[in-house]
């Protein structure tokens, strides 16, 4: 068999693959305004279920860009999450972006009180005097805590985009989250991981600005 290659400029390669994207979705309904986050996300993990199990609270990508555009920050629960987010393009409207996973702060008061670093680091994240918007792909306990924290009256985020990926309370914290009364972007069911929540962000931030700097 012959392989035949697709002749496309590398600044073309990310245009193309929408438009492959879009063509295979065919005539499936997307809700308004949230297509290019959809698409972002197959783009990503090349997994088309993400037009199915995708869930959007009303008006959140209104509201989740003009948090950014107020200067929100992303704190997100593991460093590739962090890594994988375009930094710059949220440092133009004053954002910033926290993994706290790795403090030492974290790890005493996980082991304090008995809970993973994902759930400490929830904590820390709330003490901050500053709009958030949680962005976690691999740990459910740290949906579960922030779930908690809502309900607390400890906690009042911008935005939380539940797509942690697994097995274990996967399904359920995700379901938490669509049930806490906090603008959400959830991946239901198992799958999701830390480049799913960081092309989430990314796909946000592009809306606003397409400048990739």
């Amino acid at each position: 068999m012959k392989v035949q290659l697709e002749n496309v400029k590398p600044m073309d390669i990310e245009k193309r693959s929408f438009e492959i994207i879009t063509e295979e979705l065919g005539d499936k309904k997307l809700v308004p305004g949230t297509e290019l986050v959809v698409k972002r996300c197959i783009h990503t993990s090349a997994d088309f279920d993400y037009a199915d199990n995708l869930c959007f609270s009303p008006e959140v990508i209104e509201k989740a860009m003009a948090a950014i555009k107020d200067g929100a920050c992303i704190v997100t629960d593991t460093q590739m999450a962090k890594s994988g987010i375009n930094k710059r393009a949220l440092a133009r409207y004053g954002g910033e972006v926290y993994c706290f996973m790795s403090d030492k702060d974290v790890a005493e008061m996980a082991k304090k009180n008995g809970t993973t670093r994902a759930t400490a680091s929830m904590d820390k994240a709330a003490a901050l005097n500053k709009k958030l918007i949680f962005a976690i792909g691999n740990a459910p306990t740290a949906l579960v805590r922030l779930y908690e924290l809502i309900q607390e009256g400890k906690l009042d985020p911008e935005l939380i985009i539940g797509v942690p990926v697994g097995f274990v309370n996967v399904v359920q914290s995700k379901e938490l989250i669509m049930e806490s009364g906090a603008p959400y972007i959830v991946a239901r069911g198992r799958k999701g991981g830390s480049n799913i929540a960081a092309c989430i962000c990314n796909a946000l931030l592009y809306m606003i600005d397409n400048r990739r700097d």
